[in-house]
């Protein structure tokens, strides 16, 4: 099993440009024509020359504080004018806001407020976990993340463009359904395309994964991270490896333990009518085939990237890019 939500992901970047799907139930097409050469497409070509940058260091003007949420204290970061209409970008398993360093400024040049936080357990919100509800829980359970994540969308203007990331995808999606009005967008970047046991889909270890324990899997998961199976730059891998000094073990298997019962929403995602996007990348964890469905059945938009698990990180130009088009269908934008 291999990293999940901002833990590492792929830097691969050839290959085609992102794509909507053939299928005319994917409605509008959001990103750019197949095979469209790079040189053609600024967004592409500065994707393709990112550097290894150290990415703890947030744009000139970001604004870092502390969220007391029903689980204890989040840390929050947020870059753009108060009043400019608000993006809500929520990191998954073993992530953290930093996974959007690159993606923040993009946002804010185009006159938007973007703000992102650690998930409770999660980097610097180590603090928050369910000790902390009233009264106290033994687990981080679905509840707690949707309630505080929840508590960070009432916590400014509404409505916001969301963008949940891996198994925070589910969790935007469950925001969604209990609270629409506070929702203007969603992107599901990564997200998990099939309910229930959420892995069997994954390449290669799909067929293994019904026989592995939440621990096992999340340990897995971090022994690749480790060990930098996917081969990321030297400063990306010293980044993610120090994060796991705060990251806690227990909400890590927790959240994995959440992914083999992802709940089945897509009926409740297609009747919403605020414009959708799945985005991914083309050697994503699962294969492009099931996010094709995925995006059919709940009426969404597809952009398919040449990268891995980890657009936010490795196509943030394109993303934004296809992000801006999406939010074009609303009230929200500068």
């Amino acid at each position: 099993m291999v990293a999940f939500g901002g833990a590492l992901g792929s830097f691969r970047r050839r290959g085609s440009v992102s794509d909507e799907s053939s299928e005319p139930e994917v409605a509008v097409d959001v990103a750019r024509p197949h095979g469209a050469a790079h040189p053609s497409d600024p967004a592409r070509a500065a994707d393709d020359a990112i550097p290894d940058l150290d990415w703890r260091v947030f744009p000139e003007g970001a604004e870092h504080s502390m969220f007391e949420a029903p689980s204890g204290m989040l840390a929050r970061v947020a870059l753009g004018a108060p009043s400019a209409p608000r993006i809500v970008l929520v990191p998954g398993a073993t992530g953290s806001k930093e996974d959007f360093v690159l993606m923040m400024p993009l946002f804010a040049e185009a006159g938007y407020r973007v703000e992102s936080f650690d998930l409770a357990g999660q980097y610097e919100s180590w603090r928050a976990g369910p000790w902390n509800l009233r009264p106290p829980r033994q687990r981080y359970d679905e509840r707690l993340f949707l309630d505080d994540f929840l508590a960070v969308l009432d916590d400014g203007t509404a409505p916001a463009h969301v963008l949940g990331y891996s198994f925070a995808g589910t969790l935007a999606e469950l925001a969604l359904l209990e609270r629409p009005e506070r929702f203007a967008s969603l992107t599901l970047l990564s997200a998990p395309p099939e309910p229930g046991q959420s892995f069997r889909g994954v390449k290669r270890i799909g067929p293994i994964s019904a026989f592995t324990s939440p621990r096992q899997g999340a340990g897995l998961m971090l022994w690749g991270i480790r060990n930098n199976l996917n081969r990321v730059p030297p400063r990306r891998l010293e980044f993610v490896r120090d994060r796991f000094a705060l990251t806690r073990r227990e909400s890590v298997d927790d959240i994995i333990a959440l992914m083999m019962k992802t709940p089945d929403l897509r009926a409740g995602l297609a009747a919403s009518t605020i414009p959708k996007l799945v985005a991914v990348g083309e050697h994503d964890l699962w294969p492009r085939e099931l996010h094709e469905r995925f995006a059919r059945e709940i009426g969404a938009h597809l952009s398919v990237y040449p990268t891995g698990h980890s657009p936010c990180e490795t196509a943030p130009h394109q993303l934004v890019r296809d992000m801006l088009r999406l939010f074009e269908a609303t009230d929200l934008t500068p």
